[in-house]
């Protein structure tokens, strides 16, 4: 099925088939939608067992672009809502980056719905005002980047047409709705919230990632973490270090998830 309604957009969805528990994968922003997940992970846990979920985000990829409705609860609510049109009720996420963010918050609206979570490099977790202050600004710098110097034309007349339509997308999810002014509205998940967790958390982060703190506030506060720290890498782990989170990945599924496969 390439795509559902729901919420009354249509969303570009691909699903890997299996016969055991449902993962549905949450990209991140901007530049960013569901192949990451598709040319990563997704076929390794859908051979492990697993019926794997993808979808671009509105906005995102294929999805539908509105100009507005970017809050961390509109998000939400388009993840069950996109769950429910293709007939899945409880699930694992697996969440990368800000895609963490949505996967954190459902788990907490809807705790009957979420069996367990893997966070991959993602924001959500924090203390103060200024927890995703940095992805604001980096944010607001690629949106001036992208409207004033043209960078996607500029793509796409060297020939480097996927980045480029990439690229426009972008620009135009950053230029044209009112995504960065909702996410500079979001809250972090606080320690209180994190200890109300229900469900078996996995989080895997870089030994130097910037976002790196958000690791130790989900092993320090949530009941059920995993803390797995990827020596060398940054906030690129999903791309560069696609092998090694799967040798952590897989076995924690086989054992939260039931994907007995996945422990071979």
């Amino acid at each position: 099925m390439p795509e559902v309604t729901a919420r009354g957009l249509r969303f570009h969805v691909q699903e890997c088939e299996g016969d055991g528990p449902v993962v549905a994968f949450v990209h991140g922003l901007a530049i960013d939608n569901l192949s990451s997940f598709y040319y990563t992970l997704a076929s390794p846990v859908a051979e492990a067992g697993a019926h794997c979920v993808l979808y671009d985000q509105r906005g995102h990829g294929l999805t539908e672009r509105p100009p507005a409705g970017y809050t961390v609860q509109d998000s939400v609510a388009d993840l069950f809502a996109v769950l429910d049109a293709l007939g899945h009720h409880r699930v694992h996420l697996v969440a990368n980056s800000f895609g963490g963010v949505i996967a954190l918050n459902a788990a907490l609206l809807r705790p009957d719905r979420v069996a367990g979570l893997v966070l991959i490099e993602a924001h959500g977790p924090g203390e103060g005002p200024l927890w995703h202050e940095d992805l604001l600004n980096t944010l607001a710098k690629s949106a001036l980047s992208l409207e004033y110097e043209r960078t996607a034309d500029r793509l796409l007349a060297s020939g480097r047409r996927r980045l480029g339509r990439l690229t426009a997308t972008a620009g135009a999810l950053l230029n044209g709705t009112t995504l960065v002014d909702d996410l500079a509205a979001a809250e972090p998940v606080r320690p209180a919230g994190l200890a109300a967790l229900t469900c078996p958390v996995l989080a895997i982060y870089g030994q130097h990632s910037d976002v790196a703190d958000a690791g130790r506030l989900l092993l320090h506060h949530v009941p059920d973490c995993t803390l797995h720290t990827m020596t060398g890498h940054a906030h690129t782990v999903l791309r560069e270090g696609t092998a090694d989170i799967l040798e952590v990945l897989l076995p924690w599924l086989a054992h939260h998830a039931g994907a007995q496969k996945a422990a071979r």
